[in-house]
């Protein structure tokens, strides 16, 4: 990913190396923020979204039908 730098405005590029991040070459200002490394979800949400309705394969395929 790539983005401006918060900071000061500059084009960002990708660090090398962990943590995972973007990292400014003008000031050195870091984040992760573009990454999605703070939005995981844990084991037991995602075991618990296998059962929701709305992403049963049945339901997504009708779904799918109608935008056509």
């Amino acid at each position: 990913m790539r983005c401006a730098c918060t900071n000061c405005g500059t084009y960002m590029i990708q660090s090398e190396g962990l943590p995972i991040r973007c990292a400014c070459p003008d000031c050195g200002a870091a984040c992760n923020a573009c990454m999605g490394t703070n939005s995981l979800i844990a084991r037991d949400k995602l075991a618990a979204l296998k059962d929701d309705p709305r992403f049963q394969a049945e339901n997504f395929a009708f779904k799918q039908k109608e935008d056509n």
